[in-house]
């Protein structure tokens, strides 16, 4: 089992810094939602699955710290708290879906108990987690599939377990095919300016002895027309209900690469990644990030002094340029409008 990120054991959710990787492995206590709260929004936790799974969390804290007996009052306290936590970051569709299941669980249980609520609030969290989980190994079967029996696969960013409950997304497939007795090698791209790619799905892969190279986010054009690379694979944050997908920054310059090449360009994503309230990338709010992440590297200046910058976390790969998207549910090709919206229903 690869490494899970978030665990949650007697009032405590401990997550792994992943600010501090590869060098570091140190793990941070959270008992408070304000605490998660700002865990998701400097990036201790990130990844779209993961921050739904810490924002369960956090709602259950802020659920159980409510002073309340009557139910009106203790869900108009509620709403807020889950407030506090979807203004953390705007991109990732999961942290909206954590936090919408949470409030429906307790419409649901109104009439009962508001300390009856709290004390199940815990086990919709849990739920959560572990969920996800279970959804990335299914994923993850149904994506090793597409893969080739013997090959190169670039992944950009980190969708790994480190970006889920655990096991993983994009690299769960990866990980499914290994298992299958594919002999799968993976290029990652380095994933500027935050670098999870060197930081996290480096580390990740090494962990697991799944063999990794490493490189500059500008080299896969190079790779491709050598020859070197058999396809990729990545997460997304959000897809839209036409299949256009938000993935981390540097994501569209791959699929335009890999089209160019005549190389297979798969997404992997859980139901919950699927937003059909938005009709396309272009309705997708993108997170902008701030400069300091682009001129420096940890505490070195890379860059001149009152320099313009730009940040944005996140781009928009439109759908023409996704070959599948893979969910838990299978595979979705051709028309994303009707395989996207059959896939969510599916969980209805």
């Amino acid at each position: 089992m690869s490494i899970k990120p978030i665990q949650y054991r007697d009032g405590i959710c401990r997550m792994i810094d992943q600010r501090l990787l590869p060098t570091e492995e140190v793990w941070l206590d959270y008992t408070d939602y304000q605490g998660i709260a700002e865990a998701i929004r400097t990036m201790v936790v990130r990844g779209a699955p993961a921050i739904g799974v810490a924002a369960a969390f956090g709602a259950y804290f802020g659920a159980r710290d409510i002073y309340a007996d009557d139910f009106e009052a203790f869900y108009s306290q509620f709403e807020e708290v889950c407030a506090v936590l979807a203004a953390t970051r705007p991109t990732a569709v999961n942290l909206f879906w954590a936090l919408d299941r949470m409030k429906a669980y307790v419409l649901a249980s109104k009439d009962y108990p508001v300390s009856d609520i709290k004390t199940t609030l815990e086990f919709e969290a849990m739920a959560i987690a572990d969920e996800d989980v279970r959804i990335n190994m299914a994923m993850g079967r149904k994506g090793a599939e597409l893969m080739p029996a013997k090959g190169t696969i670039l992944t950009h960013c980190n969708a790994g377990a480190l970006a889920t409950g655990g096991y993983g997304t994009a690299l769960g497939v990866i990980r499914a095919a290994v298992e299958a007795g594919k002999e799968i090698s993976v290029y990652a791209d380095e994933t500027r300016p935050f670098n999870q790619g060197s930081r996290l799905t480096a580390w990740e892969l090494q962990r697991d002895k799944i063999p990794v190279t490493l490189i500059c986010d500008n080299m896969a054009g190079y790779l491709m027309s050598k020859g070197e690379i058999d396809g990729v694979i990545v997460g997304a944050d959000r897809i839209a209900a036409n299949g256009d997908v938000a993935n981390k920054i540097g994501t569209y310059t791959v699929a335009i690469l890999a089209k160019e090449h005549g190389i297979p360009f798969y997404v992997a994503a859980p139901v919950s990644t699927i937003d059909l309230n938005i009709a396309d990338g272009s309705h997708i709010p993108i997170e902008e990030r701030d400069a300091r992440e682009v001129t420096h590297t940890g505490e070195k200046q890379m860059a001149p002094d009152d320099i313009a910058v730009r940040n944005p976390a996140f781009d928009v790969t439109p759908s023409r340029l996704v070959t599948a998207i893979i969910t838990e549910h299978g595979v979705v090709q051709g028309d994303y409008q009707q395989g996207l919206k059959a896939a969510v229903e599916k969980v209805r």
